[in-house]
This record gives C-alpha cells, sequence and structure tokens, in this order.
C-alpha cells in the first residue's frame, strides 16, 4: 500500500507554480480527458498552441482571467509508489495567509523559483513560513531554466543562495532541482539538456521522501468537540450513555487509560471508545471518536482528555510567533479572541517584542506588526488553555487570533518564541536530501 505524502507549493507570483502542478499532474497521468479538452478548448480560444497546464489547477474565474492564483487549490493524485495531497498555494504577497494554511499541514513544501530573477522577499517570506511550522521537508525548483539556457553556472549560483537563506532561517537542509514545467524538463522525465545534473527528477524525490513526522507516536491529545449527554430517545442503551467526542490530535487512546481532563485538572480513566457507532479498544491519531470515561466529571466542549503521564500545565500566558495575516497593524494592548484547538478565548496582546527582517533572517525591534510580517508576542487570556511548544506538538502548539467585531482571522501563531536571534535549527526536523 502506497504512504501518503501532503506537499504544497510557495515561491513568488509567476515563478510557475500552477504550471508546475499541472506539469506534474499531465505527466503522472492523473488528468482525466475531460479535464484536459477544457484546459485546450480555453488554450485554443486564448490563442494558444498547446495547452496551458496552469488552467488545470487555476479554477476560479478571477484566477484564469488574471492568470494568477488566488485561493489554495488542492489536487488529488497517486502513484504506484504513494498517494499525493497537494496544496498549490498563491504567491502573491496579500495572499500569504493562503500559504500558511495550505503549508500548515504540509510533510514537504516545493518553494520555486524562476531562474531568471533569483531569490525575491516572497521567497524568503515563503522559506520563513517554511521553516516556523516546521515543514519537514523543503525542496527547491529552481524553475524555467531553459530562459538561461539550461546554465549549471546559474543553477549552481541559486542552489547557494537559496541554501545559504535557508540555513539563516534554521532549515538545515533543502534539495534542489533545475526544471522547466513548460518544457516538462526534470519534473516527471529526464532531459538531456540538463545532463550536468545527476539527481533526481521531482516526482522521483517525492515518491522517496520519509513521511512527516508520525502524530501516532506522540503523547494523547484529545481536544473534546461536543459532549454527547443520555437520552430518552434511540434505545435503552442510550439512557445513560455520555461520552465525549473529538478528534484525536496525537497519540493513541486505549481502554483503561488513565487521562487527565484539563484545564480543570482531574483524573479518571478510559472507559469505552467508540468509533463510527461501534466499540472499540483503541483510538489513533487523526481518528473521530467518541470517547466514555469511568468517572462523572465536569467536561465540556473546549476541554481536552490527555494522557495522565504528560499533562501539560494549563497557562494564561502566551508567548508565540505570528504569521500576521491582516491589513490592520497589531500594536500592543489590542484585543482579540484566541482560537486553540476546539476553545475560543478572549486575549489581549501584552507586548509585541520584534519582527523577522526577511533580508537578514534577524529579528529586530518592533512595537507593531503589519500585513505579512512574522514577529513574536506576549498574550494574556482570559482563561487558561492546555498548549504546548509548536516544536513539541503541531495540534495543540498551533492557534488563530481572530477579530472579536468581525470575526476575520488576524493572524496564524505557534506557541513558543522561534525568533530569539535567529531560528534554531537544532528544533527542528531535518529535511531528506538524495
Amino acid at each position: 500500500m502506497s504512504t501518503l505524502l501532503r506537499l504544497a507549493t510557495a515561491g513568488s507570483v509567476d515563478d510557475g507554480k500552477s504550471t508546475l502542478v499541472g506539469r506534474l499532474l499531465f505527466d503522472s497521468k492523473s488528468v482525466l480527458a475531460d479535464q484536459l479538452e477544457s484546459v485546450e478548448r480555453v488554450s485554443r480560444d486564448r490563442g494558444l498552441e498547446g495547452a496551458d497546464l496552469a488552467l488545470l489547477t487555476d479554477g476560479l474565474r478571477a484566477e484564469r482571467e488574471q492568470g494568477i492564483t488566488i485561493d489554495v487549490a488542492y489536487r488529488y493524485f497517486a502513484t504506484a509508489n504513494r498517494t499525493f495531497i497537494l496544496a498549490d498555494c498563491p504567491g502573491h504577497v496579500q495572499y500569504t495567509r493562503n500559504t500558511v494554511t495550505g503549508a500548515s499541514t504540509a510533510d514537504a513544501v516545493v518553494l520555486l523559483i524562476d531562474a531568471r530573477k533569483g531569490l525575491l522577499e516572497q521567497t524568503r517570506r515563503h522559506l520563513a513560513v517554511a521553516s516556523l511550522l516546521r515543514v519537514p521537508h523543503v525542496v527547491v525548483a529552481v524553475n524555467k531554466i531553459d530562459l538561461v539556457d539550461y546554465s549549471q553556472a546559474r543553477f549552481e549560483e541559486l542552489e547557494r543562495d537559496i541554501t545559504a537563506a535557508a540555513s539563516a532561517l534554521g532549515i538545515a537542509s533543502i534539495t534542489a532541482l533545475p526544471v522547466s514545467a513548460l518544457e516538462g524538463v526534470n519534473v516527471v522525465d529526464r532531459s538531456p539538456h540538463t545532463s550536468w545534473y545527476a539527481g533526481p527528477t521531482l516526482l522521483e524525490l517525492l515518491e522517496t521522501l520519509p513521511s512527516g513526522a508520525d502524530v501516532q507516536d506522540g503523547s494523547f491529545r484529545f481536544p473534546v468537540q461536543y459532549v454527547i449527554r443520555p437520552q430518552l430517545a434511540g434505545g435503552e442503551e442510550f439512557r445513560d450513555y455520555r461520552g465525549y467526542a473529538g478528534r484525536v490530535a496525537s497519540g493513541v487512546v486505549r481502554i483503561n487509560d488513565e487521562v487527565t481532563v484539563l484545564p480543570s485538572g482531574k483524573t479518571t480513566r478510559v472507559a469505552g471508545i467508540d468509533l463510527l457507532g461501534k466499540p472499540v479498544s483503541a483510538a489513533f491519531a487523526g481518528q473521530s471518536a467518541t470517547i466514555r470515561l469511568a468517572d462523572e466529571i465536569d467536561v465540556t466542549r473546549g476541554d481536552s482528555l490527555v494522557s495522565r503521564s504528560d499533562a501539560p500545565a494549563p497557562t494564561a500566558d502566551v508567548q508565540g510567533t505570528l504569521a500576521w495575516l491582516a491589513e490592520q497593524p497589531l500594536r500592543s494592548g489590542a484585543r482579540v479572541l484566541l482560537k486553540h484547538t476546539t476553545t475560543t478565548v478572549q486575549a489581549i496582546v501584552r507586548e509585541v517584542s520584534g519582527k523577522l527582517n526577511l533580508d537578514t533572517a534577524a529579528v529586530e525591534p518592533g512595537e507593531s506588526l503589519e500585513l505579512n510580517d512574522i514577529g513574536t508576542v506576549t498574550l494574556r487570556l482570559a482563561s487558561p488553555i492546555a498548549a504546548e511548544e509548536y516544536a513539541r506538538n503541531r495540534a495543540t502548539g498551533s492557534f488563530l487570533l481572530i477579530d472579536p467585531a468581525s470575526g476575520y482571522t488576524l493572524a496564524a501563531g505557534m506557541v513558543g518564541n522561534a525568533l530569539t536571534g535567529t531560528i534554531n535549527p537544532e528544533t527542528r526536523p531535518l529535511s531528506y536530501a538524495i
């Protein structure tokens, strides 16, 4: 059975992300006949001689009219060796929030660079996002290599530049390869034009990347989404039934395991586990289940069931790293809502302590965060949450800041100060290189 790899594309506008994804789908024979006919028809209407493969992912009318990606386009495809979930993210600075969304669950990010332009500010921003989100694997596709006459010297120059930039941001290892999405060079098939390149094609590399860290190996964490109360309807078996429904964020839970309810700190054991309406002996990370407890404890939506042996201490003071996604700037004293797993609490920004300089990868003092800035803040919450360092647990270490008046998402946050000095490469997984 093939393994699943979640990947996202990133890079500056017009670097060819959608074309690369379209080429990957087309050359791997993952495009249906009617899809290809539609793309060819639209391409002919535009006066193009061949099919514009970018249309395979740019599905919105505004995207096709402007020739840019606006929203995250998800595509599913498979080869004989692996199944993929691919998120084609936009490159425009104003849509950085979409890139954060697409990369947040990715096992690998494919970062594109135009061989003619080299590293741009948005390229560095996406590198920073990949580092902060602890994406395990970063692959750099130096695209449009045909427009620099398949120059080995130019590729090696860009490889050195991107390696230096990634290292400064704490990405310990990357893999770079020369491609031409338009011509199909080194995407699925090798090309005689780059005979000097001895590495894998993009698809070969993606098929051999190790999957991300197995969340089943982590500590048991179960944010409660819904309380199933005793019911008169449904039969005698439901009269005394009380369960707590949710999704296992990490780890494994088994019957008779001792668990702690957070933030109350009360302990009990698991009396039963139901999955799809049937009793089971265990539930694993990623599964939605209902857990029944041995004792009658006050548990509500927003609480968490965690393993008793390593229960985190709830806290009302959170230091975090933010990717600021709103037009209005963030300043100390701002009142926001913080959404963490299944709970939402009121919060106040006690301090904005610094922001990342994308050119130098250094943290500079700052009293505010502007649109697309990445910086560190200290938050005071109205009630405690069971937060953990993002480097330890992506599910319980991530949060959102929300405008309490409009409900608009203001920022994506990671618990912990990842920007002290420069990002520490020892705190993130190493990427995989062939």
